[in-house]
């Protein structure tokens, strides 16, 4: 199938070759563009490269790809990745990050537990509040520090998705700033269940929700398509 997928032009990274390993083809739309906060990084970098963060969490594909060339972090300093493609941009520039098994910044917290209690984590991110990260955070006893690196921006363009067989929505954001126009047959998916519930909130109910990758994203669309022969 051919998949329109909604990204951050910088952020499509190994989309192409993951929809290929899954018998698909892609191309990206952008209901957003990205402006960069360039005081706001240089300040992160220079606290995290001082080693004033016992953890920094990487929420997205884009500061890592912008912030990790920057940064000769302390040894000491425990990186972690909300996703797979999020460490592989890290690991490009020799970070070793782990990756949240959930995918989903709600589940940070969490993942490190107890280990947060007295711990400052820094987190360069987009400029959308994300309140309930920075609670997690404080309530296990940790210093949330937040860096907004850079603006999301609604492109305000008509989405070039009427080719496409499935339009896959990777953030609540994304489709909630889409202007596009769902063709009659064609399948929408949701990357993850934040995503998903926030297309239900606008009356489209996804075709297909993902586990918060890309990756799982298309197993789940190709499980949906098997089902859908089945009782075709």
């Amino acid at each position: 199938m051919l998949i329109a997928i909604t990204r951050l032009p910088q952020k499509a990274g190994r989309d192409a070759a993951l929809c290929a390993e899954l018998g698909h083809e892609c191309y990206t739309v952008s209901p957003l563009r990205a402006e960069l906060i360039e005081d706001a990084i240089a300040r992160f970098v220079a606290e995290a490269n001082r080693g004033a963060f016992d953890c920094i969490f990487f929420t997205s594909a884009l500061p890592a790809e912008v912030i990790a060339p920057r940064l000769s972090l302390p040894e000491t300093v425990r990186v972690v990745a909300i996703g797979p493609q999020t460490a592989r941009t890290l690991a490009q520039h020799a970070i070793k990050a782990e990756t949240l098994p959930s995918f989903y910044s709600a589940d940070f917290a969490p993942y490190l537990g107890a280990w947060l209690a007295g711990r400052r984590v820094g987190i360069p991110r987009a400029a959308v509040p994300n309140p309930g990260l920075l609670d997690a955070i404080r309530t296990a006893g940790g210093e949330a520090c937040e860096y907004p690196s850079y603006h999301l921006v609604p492109s305000g363009e008509s989405l070039e998705t009427e080719r496409a067989d499935v339009v896959l929505f990777t953030s609540a954001s994304s489709f909630r700033e889409a202007v596009w126009t769902r063709r009659t047959g064609q399948s929408v998916a949701a990357i993850g269940r934040v995503t998903a519930a926030a297309m239900e909130e606008s009356g489209v109910s996804p075709d297909v929700v993902g586990d918060g990758s890309l990756s799982g994203t298309l197993a789940a669309l190709n499980r949906w398509t098997e089902e859908m022969k089945h009782h075709a």
